[in-house]
């Protein structure tokens, strides 16, 4: 099957990649009410359909934090991609500076930030904060000598959402026996993907953060390290202690609250992402999309606001923009894309969310995306 939507790319990744990798790409936590509540609250949202107005010349483009993106759009920072494909990191923002997008690196990536800007392009890089400040110091050192243009600092998971699909799947819980088992069992019955990932995509660490994860051998051992050494003590404040280290703009990615927002513009950030973690965090809080309106209008003036969450067309991320997004950072929708087909899969969703957004804008009437706003949504 060819690949016409990014449901498409779910189904082939779905196919593809063991279950214990699909199922934690695809889940969310507890009942996954919030997961459900991004995609259908952006579907429910209606666009103005508008006609016989001069389409010839579309931009697409946008200026943000000292950067021109072709395209309203970025790879959102997805942990352990590096078990969908080979080496996965690499490819994905291979695929993006081909796009003229930005990739956000995760903390968790299974390849360095070393590695991934040896691909020429250095990443945004996403920043959870780990106990050890002397290590998370080192850190943000290597990503500015990697040359990262933007930090994106994630605040909402001081510890990880409960995940009832992991467990189900095996991921997560029973003995390491059971764990290893129901892996090898996996791994066989998927043998495209144990020959491309398994045998030829090592070293399976996170490699940004092996030298304080000095515990666990497999990836899936990383994940009761995340838990032990993520700080919950973080409070605004730690932005100054941030910026002793960085000096580039920071994001601070995991708002929904409009207070929230404004204590992001007192603590001097220069980004935020209306975010809920893609529902993977706390269950029945808002979608990102129903949170964007509040928080863009309330300190748009202000920072640069982003939304991730739920995005899964190019009429979304139209939507979004409307609302008052800068730009749409999209999660699942590469990592799918990514387990698919790698490299070539997410060059393809890039080309799938530019179509699009395309007949969108087209048929909206709205020729730049920079002029996106309330006017281009059906409300009542």
């Amino acid at each position: 099957m060819r690949a016409a939507s990014i449901s498409d790319f779910r189904e082939l990744a779905r196919r593809r990649l063991p279950n214990i990798f699909f199922e934690y790409i695809d889940g969310g936590s507890y009942a996954e009410v919030t997961l459900k509540r991004n995609v259908a609250d952006l579907e429910a949202i209606a666009l103005r359909q508008r006609v016989m107005r001069d389409m010839t010349k579309l931009d697409m483009s946008v200026q943000t934090l000292g950067q021109t993106l072709k395209l309203p759009v970025g790879l959102a920072p997805v942990g352990m991609a590096g078990m969908y494909a080979r080496r996965g990191e690499t490819q994905a923002i291979r695929a993006a500076a081909g796009a003229g997008v930005p990739f956000c690196l995760s903390t968790v990536s299974v390849c360095s930030i070393e590695e991934v800007a040896a691909t020429g392009t250095a990443p945004w890089f996403q920043l959870y904060m780990l106990k050890d400040r002397g290590y998370m110091r080192e850190l943000l050192a290597r990503a500015k000598a990697a040359g990262s243009p933007v930090l994106v600092f994630t605040v909402d998971l001081p510890l990880p959402g409960a995940r009832y699909r992991d467990v189900r799947s095996g991921f997560t819980g029973g003995t390491p026996l059971q764990q290893m088992l129901t892996q090898l069992k996996d791994g066989i019955a998927h043998p495209a993907w144990t020959w491309d990932v398994a045998l030829n995509g090592r070293p399976h660490t996170l490699g940004s953060v092996q030298a304080a994860a000095t515990s666990g051998r497999r990836v899936t051992d990383f994940l009761s390290w995340i838990a032990q050494n993520f700080d919950r003590s973080v409070t605004w404040k730690d932005l100054d202690w941030v910026r002793e280290s960085w000096d580039g703009p920071i994001v601070v990615k995991g708002v929904l609250d409009v207070d929230d927002a404004r204590d992001a513009v007192r603590a001097g950030a220069q980004g935020l992402v209306v975010s809920n973690h893609g529902g993977r965090q706390l269950d029945g809080v808002l979608s990102a999309v129903a949170a964007l309106p509040r928080i863009a209008d309330a300190v748009g003036g202000d920072l640069e606001v982003y939304m991730d969450g739920g995005v899964r067309s190019g009429l979304d991320v139209l939507k979004a923009l409307a609302l008052g997004a800068k730009a749409c950072f999209v999660g699942r929708a590469w990592a799918w894309a990514l387990g698919a087909d790698g490299q070539a899969g997410v060059a393809r969703m890039l080309d799938i969310l530019r179509a699009e957004l395309a007949v969108a804008m087209i048929l909206t009437g709205c020729a730049n995306v920079r002029d996106a706003g309330r006017e281009l949504l059906d409300r009542p």
